[in-house]
């Protein structure tokens, strides 16, 4: 299979596996490389702008690949977008997002989109931006407590559909006779979360990269402070938060990981008794696998780093009335202190080791001559000091005298 690279990863041609680029909200065709899947089922997943999605019947059996534009069924007149999913995984989507085709009416695709399809759906999108504008000032003109965050024109620009965020609920009769004279089209008024703003719009998170929301998630899961608890992350709000003011989708990715591994850890609500000392859980290492433990209940007073299965073992003595005269066991590898060897791997921790040699070198001789010239002066002047004074030398007669 032809393919071709982009940042990020492989891209294959249109039967292929990868979503584009510029999709948000995109499935991974797992199923591309099985080609008795790709004619299982009728239905069709397109995509629109943004993250509004919708499935539809061919039922005039359309050739259909993933990345065709097609004109699909809309209330009223047609509407314009790319089909994203074909075959068996269609089915599947449809059950994970609860769409049953016997309960709901399944609207049809028309054709593939020609020329003056595409140019009229240009013209409507065009019309977006100006839209949004002007409906943010009628809204505050109305006093209205909501904020209207994107606009998007039906293909055949006969429909807009508003989509705005309010914290209570918002009587907007007004609003939509307003809009129905200022824009001419049939109005449609959506509310949507700010997870799903976070994800329409998109922007950059903490962390550097474009938001999972905007980028290749493709549902939202509830996220609670409780992934945060097992994580034994910060419980900062302000660290926790994203750029949608909501906890941040992160949080659950490594949850499962997390839950499985504190299966092997004892309660934190367990105390251990000891002989002299009641200790009661500090801190969980769940990449080290230790417990630390301490006398005081909210500060680290005493600590007592030991392994869950050595904090099971005191549980059990603990059970039968048996306090151990020490929480650790010494024997225990993970009681023994850590010890890391770090290595520089450029070899010299100066930082000055890149300087020239010669002029320290030059430095270095003239002061040592200096100081030996100096040293020489400070000897003789010693040896003269300590030299005895000349004495006239006493005459014979003289001392007799």
């Amino acid at each position: 299979m032809d393919f071709t690279l982009y940042r990020g990863g492989c891209q294959m041609n249109k039967k292929g596996c990868n979503r584009n680029s510029a999709q948000k909200l995109s499935t991974f065709d797992w199923m591309c490389d099985l080609p008795e899947t790709q004619k299982e089922t009728d239905f069709v997943e397109v995509q629109f702008k943004n993250t509004r999605k919708g499935y539809f019947l061919n039922s005039t059996k359309i050739q259909l690949e993933k990345g065709d534009v097609v004109a699909v069924e809309a209330s009223p007149g047609h509407d314009i977008g790319e089909v994203t999913l074909v075959g068996r995984l269609v089915l599947m989507q449809m059950r994970k997002n609860n769409v049953n085709p016997e309960k709901i009416e399944i609207r049809r695709v028309y054709r593939k989109a020609k020329e003056t399809d595409l140019e009229k759906f240009q013209e409507a999108k065009a019309k977006e931006q100006t839209t949004m504008i002007k409906s943010r000032q009628i809204a505050e003109n109305l006093q209205l407590n909501m904020k209207i965050g994107d606009v998007e024109y039906q293909g055949d620009g006969n429909k807009a559909i508003f989509y705005y965020i309010a914290d209570e609920r918002v009587d907007f009769r007004q609003l939509i006779k307003v809009f129905a004279e200022t824009f001419r089209v049939r109005i449609e008024m959506k509310q949507i979360g700010a997870r799903q703003e976070a994800g329409r719009i998109g922007g950059i998170g903490p962390c550097g990269r474009e938001l999972c929301c905007s980028g290749w998630m493709t549902n939202f899961s509830s996220v609670s402070t409780n992934a945060a608890r097992y994580q034994d992350i910060s419980l900062n709000p302000q660290k926790l938060a994203g750029q949608c003011a909501k906890l941040k989708c992160c949080m659950n990715f490594e949850l499962d990981t997390y839950m499985d591994a504190l299966k092997d850890f004892p309660s934190k609500e367990i105390q251990l008794e000891t002989l002299y000392n009641t200790y009661y859980h500090f801190k969980t290492d769940v990449f080290k696998g230790q417990i630390t433990y301490s006398t005081a209940l909210n500060n680290c007073v005493n600590p007592a780093i030991i392994s869950p299965a050595r904090a099971k073992e005191v549980i059990a003595m603990n059970k039968n009335g048996i306090k151990p005269e020490v929480l650790e066991d010494l024997t225990e590898e993970t009681a023994k202190p850590i010890v890391v060897d770090y290595e520089n791997g450029v070899g010299q921790d100066s930082l000055t080791r890149f300087d020239p040699r010669k002029k320290e070198r030059k430095k270095n001789g003239n002061s040592s001559k200096h100081n030996n010239q100096r040293s020489a002066k400070q000897s003789e002047n010693g040896i003269k000091e300590n030299r005895p004074k000349f004495q006239k030398p006493i005459k014979k007669n003289d001392s007799q005298n």
